[in-house]
């Protein structure tokens, strides 16, 4: 087979979240499967400054945004072996930022949805599957099925699309008038059967409606966003795809993220030589001044700040936890409610508390390898990519029992010596209190809970499960 992944990030050319992970990694994985993978995505400006000596151009076409004719270059990349094709416009990938426009969010994203199935006529291959990402991507499903399918000599004819949500809450809602002024669609499309959301339109429910079949990045996510709490207004839309809706979890990059390997953090170690992770405690104390001691196990968050990560269930006992004898570590930015109380906690709480206030990757992995527990207490969480590094790294992740976290961590039993972490199920401060009190105990007995870090080591995170699942799907797609 023959497999497009379109995505408005990827690393290691551009990331703003987990999205980039994925594109990242699984198109590498099926195309050792023996498929043939390629990338297309914009060609930032960031993009251009750091890989355009590798680049290549190849060709370039005029792109119709409703009453617009706008350039398209279609530059190429082979990296590690698959095909990355950038569509490249100064007008709107001019700057640095990924997503951020407002309104005009609608025209750059018409412009490369349209500059997506245009550059299929001048590329040498004939792809199978159009795997889009999220809703920057899910008008090409509809233009697909509405405006190219039965024309252009039956090239894209055959083509089939599977839409995969990363995170339900982003949708990509413009006015009504984008219809016609973007795509050249009349307002047959803003009924509620199609494209009308409240008044507007929305992006995400053209992927929703006009893809042959529909992933989520996790099993629980999937079923969580056919309820009402979850499925943020699109519930009763995913209701009726549910036949074709399939939950599929993330994997990692195992050799990305490998303590034996990692040049970021203090002292490399794996499970033959644990003991080593202690000396990354260690260093770790000591550049963010923490007090010296082994017997504190150290509670980390790496995390942007904002409500769905469950940060007011941490303020709302944040005192409690610190009574556990615990130090506290917590890396990001968001909002300038959490940012102050984490200011204020770190001011309260000398030689325990650091709070890091930015995004440092390097740092991020110092603290995966210093850490002795990781938090996330999500309100919702697709799939969540930090408790598979954490467990890479023998942090043991205490989460919330919701969407990709309830899937990845299994509950310890220190009776049966099973399981690689701990979970809570309800949205309550006092339950994840307790939780974290929990652990806290079970980390005084260190026999077994260096069993637990072993444990939780050996989680196969790779994606060679998750690439073996989207094959058998693009495999049903195309029957």
């Amino acid at each position: 087979m023959r497999i497009l992944y379109v995505s408005t990030e990827a690393t290691p050319f551009v990331k703003t979240g987990g999205l980039a992970d994925v594109i990242g990694a699984l198109p590498y994985t099926v195309a050792k499967k023996g498929h043939e993978t390629a990338i297309m995505m914009p060609y930032y400006k960031s993009i251009r400054d750091k890989w355009r000596y590798e680049v290549k151009y190849l060709t370039s076409t005029i792109v119709t945004v409703g009453w617009r004719k706008q350039y398209a270059g279609i530059l190429y990349l082979k990296h590690k072996g698959v095909d990355v094709y950038f569509i490249d416009n100064e007008f709107y990938f001019g700057s640095d930022n990924v997503y951020g426009y407002g309104e005009y969010e609608a025209e750059r994203t018409a412009f490369f949805n349209r500059a997506v199935l245009e550059s299929l006529k001048l590329l040498d291959v004939q792809f199978d599957i159009l795997h889009l990402n999220d809703w920057p991507t899910a008008m090409i499903s509809l233009l697909l099925k509405e405006q190219y399918k039965n024309k252009h000599n039956g090239l894209y004819d055959n083509i089939k699309t599977i839409f995969t949500i990363h995170n339900l809450k982003y949708q990509g809602i413009f006015d009504a008038s984008v219809l016609s002024d973007l795509f050249g669609l009349s307002m047959d499309y803003m009924t509620t059967d199609k494209l009308e959301f409240f008044g507007r339109v929305n992006f995400m429910k053209a992927g929703l409606i006009y893809s042959d079949k529909i992933t989520t990045v996790s099993n629980t996510y999937k079923d969580e966003i056919r309820n009402p709490f979850f499925g943020e207004n699109l519930d009763g839309v995913i209701n009726t795809r549910s036949a074709d809706l399939y939950g599929i979890v993330n994997g990692l990059d195992i050799n990305e993220y490998n303590p034996k390997t990692d040049k970021n953090i203090y002292v490399n170690y794996g499970l033959s030589d644990i003991d080593k992770k202690k000396e990354n405690k260690k260093n770790l104390q000591r550049e963010l001044n923490l007090d010296l001691n082994e017997n504190a196990p150290i509670l980390a968050m790496i995390t942007r700040l904002v409500p769905q990560k469950g940060l007011d269930l941490v303020k709302r006992v944040f005192d409690d936890m610190m009574s556990f004898n615990i130090q506290f570590v917590i890396l990001g930015t968001g909002e300038e409610q959490y940012e102050s109380f984490f200011e204020n906690a770190h001011a309260r709480y000398c030689g325990k508390v650091a709070a890091l206030l930015k995004f440092d990757e390097q740092m991020a992995r110092k603290i995966y390898a210093g850490a002795d527990m990781f938090l996330m207490p999500s309100l919702y969480e697709p799939c969540g990519i930090s408790q598979l590094i954490a467990m890479r790294y023998g942090t043991i992740p205490i989460v919330r029992a919701v969407g990709g976290l309830c899937d990845t961590v299994t509950q310890y039993d220190s009776q049966n010596d099973t399981g690689n972490g701990y979970l809570f199920r309800n949205y309550n401060a006092h339950e994840m209190a307790h939780t974290v009190y929990l652990a806290c105990q079970a980390y005084k007995g260190r026999t077994k809970w260096q069993k637990l870090m072993k444990r939780a080591m050996k989680t196969d995170c790779s994606w060679d499960k998750a690439a073996t699942q989207y094959i058998n799907l693009y495999e049903i797609a195309m029957r």
